[in-house]
């Protein structure tokens, strides 16, 4: 399967999801107006979830703190990479939600990987 698939096939598994949260949980239509203030704020709240679980991932990380000198050993990478998925989710989710395709986001992603490097390579 090539990435651009597994792309797909992502958004693809949380639009189910968000379908079944519909149906179950009350969630609202989608995708919605981003010019009305509900809107943006539901959005704002999905940024602050995605938030929440990287805050989460990096618990795990025990060695991250500069003041630290003593080695903490072992870090549970199961539970470092699942944070890190549920943050996926939720992203997904606002990409769906402000009605991002993931053509669009690869499009954007690729775009912004060469500003990048253009910028390094011309000691930005």
């Amino acid at each position: 399967m090539q990435q651009h698939d597994k792309l797909d096939e992502m958004f693809s598994q949380q639009e189910s999801f968000m379908r079944l949260l519909q149906k179950k949980r009350n969630f609202p239509q989608f995708p919605v107006d981003l010019e009305t203030k509900e809107g943006q704020k539901f959005c704002k709240s999905i940024v602050y979830e995605i938030m929440g679980e990287l805050f989460e991932s990096v618990q795990h990380l025990k060695n991250s703190k500069d003041h630290r000198i003593t080695n903490v050993s072992g870090l549970d990478r199961e539970e470092f990479v699942e944070e890190l998925s549920d943050a996926l989710h939720y992203f997904f989710e606002l990409a769906i939600l402000c009605n991002v395709t993931p053509n669009e986001l690869y499009n954007s992603y690729m775009k912004k990987g060469e500003i990048n490097n253009h910028r390094i390579m011309n000691n930005y």
